[in-house]
């Protein structure tokens, strides 16, 4: 199968099930930027697997195991995040709604048991968090950045055409699980988080007269 087919060249491109749209579609957009997402959590799994081999040469086999478990979380995550993208990539009333795996409420609940488990190693929030500190933290918080905006081309969708019910909380729920896992990343690395320096407002004198 070829890579390129030259129907795009247009600027249009076809949703499941044939019907196509524009490229800037809002459909597009959505699923599009879903996808977006799913790269940057590909990288930062990727950069976990360096600190993972880091961890393991000093914290020996429980170190490893830990980041085993969150691996293999992340590898379920890109599946799910695949799930969602041809979720919202074929309309609803379509035929075609039933040769996909639709988000369901057991994926949201999924992700909210992630965010309870990965939380309980952090210490309390007590301070705005900056990207950075890692380069698998600040994957995470592209990540985190990025699904936000896919939330926002969901919601725009989901003014106009029909969006699956699950569609919206599941994406509510990455960016949060995005972001704890960013704190995770930092706290399992040993490096400190970057927190957010806030700038004294500057007092002007009143002007004379």
């Amino acid at each position: 199968m070829k890579i390129y087919t030259r129907t795009g060249d247009d600027g249009s491109t076809a949703l499941f099930g044939g019907a196509r749209v524009g490229k800037d579609d809002a459909r597009v957009e959505a699923y599009g930027t879903v996808d977006e997402a799913n790269a940057a959590l590909g990288l930062a799994r990727a950069e976990l697997a360096r600190d993972a081999a880091a961890a393991a040469a000093t914290g020996g086999a429980d170190a490893k195991a830990g980041f085993a478990k969150l691996d293999a979380d992340l590898a379920r995550l890109q599946s799910l995040l695949f799930d969602l993208g041809a979720d919202l990539a074929t309309p609803g009333g379509t035929r075609t709604r039933a040769f996909i795996q639709p988000i369901l409420p057991e994926d949201v609940e999924h992700l909210e048991a992630l965010i309870d488990e990965y939380s309980l190693e952090l210490p309390p929030l007590t301070h705005f968090i900056l990207p950075g500190g890692t380069p698998a933290s600040g994957a995470f918080q592209l990540a985190r950045a990025t699904i936000r905006r896919a939330e926002r081309h969901a919601v725009a969708l989901a003014r106009g055409e029909e969006v699956g019910e699950s569609v919206l909380p599941l994406l509510n729920r990455l960016s949060d699980l995005f972001f704890v896992l960013a704190r995770v990343a930092c706290l399992r690395a040993g490096v400190p988080e970057v927190i957010w320096q806030a700038r004294k407002p500057e007092r002007k004198r009143p002007a004379d007269g």
